[in-house]
């Protein structure tokens, strides 16, 4: 079985960037696609971005385009999300997932296809 742990969050003021990483360990790494999602208090856990096994196939929330990338290095098997311009609204708890499926399938935003979960790293972003 695939086991992710995420890395990265930290308390930062608005406009800043980080880097969020999430290692992996069982399994193959490169035969699952991958995604972010995050979750803030009192809210549903909600789509970030996620991209192919390949890494040829991404996808963002209309909320990141333009701010966040998702990228991954399968010799490393460790998936990033670069997020910069970083504002209060995306103050959450971020976890990554890898997909059930060992298929080549276009990227998922739907965390039904995630099987495999991390247990987050928080991001908070004062104003």
């Amino acid at each position: 079985q695939v086991q992710l742990s995420e890395s990265g969050g930290g308390l930062v003021q608005a406009g800043a960037s980080l880097r969020l990483s999430c290692t992996a360990s069982g399994g193959q790494f490169s035969r699952h696609g991958l995604g972010w999602f995050r979750q803030a208090p009192g809210k549903e856990r909600e789509f970030v971005a996620a991209i192919s096994r390949s890494g040829r196939d991404s996808v963002y929330a209309e909320s990141v385009k333009g701010r966040f990338t998702i990228s991954r290095d399968n010799d490393k098997k460790v998936v990033y999300l670069q997020m910069g311009d970083l504002a209060p609204e995306d103050t959450a708890l971020y976890s990554c997932a890898a997909r059930h499926t060992i298929l080549s399938v276009p990227a998922s935003q739907s965390d039904r296809d995630y099987s495999y979960w991390g247990r987050g790293t928080q991001v908070t972003v004062s104003s």
